[in-house]
């Protein structure tokens, strides 16, 4: 197993992506930029910064948005599904992977309104499961 983390995103206690039998899993990524929230109130904003941390926790495992065959959404209110859903299907508009959206009560911290975990494809050109 190899254990990866993109830089500004490190937390103790966990690894953002771990690479095990061909397969990147990636932690639930939330709108943090820097440690902060961000997108108060803006489900859109929220969904585009949860992506651009997945983007970047890929990469750093070596595989891209076009390697993710799973995706998992946490909303903490249906409303907010069409803001999610509106930018991924921006991001995987041709080969789409499979999804789950599961309503909860709510995150970690309050003015988070989604989470998005993923799973991706080890590609031969990866680094990741080296």
């Amino acid at each position: 197993m190899e254990r990866y983390n993109a830089p500004g995103l490190e937390f103790e206690g966990m690894s953002q992506a771990v690479v095990h039998d061909g397969l990147v899993h990636v932690s639930g990524q939330v709108a943090l930029r820097e440690g902060k929230p961000v997108g108060a109130h803006d489900a859109e904003v929220q969904a585009r910064q949860c992506f651009a941390n997945l983007k970047a926790v890929l990469e750093e495992a070596g595989v891209g948005l076009s390697d993710v065959i799973l995706l998992r959404c946490y909303l903490t209110d249906a409303q907010f599904y069409q803001a999610y859903s509106k930018v991924k299907n921006e991001l995987f508009s041709v080969h789409p992977p499979g999804g789950t959206a599961v309503i909860v009560k709510a995150l970690l911290l309050p003015e988070l309104m989604l989470e998005v975990e993923a799973v991706a494809a080890v590609s031969g050109r990866s680094k990741a499961g080296r």
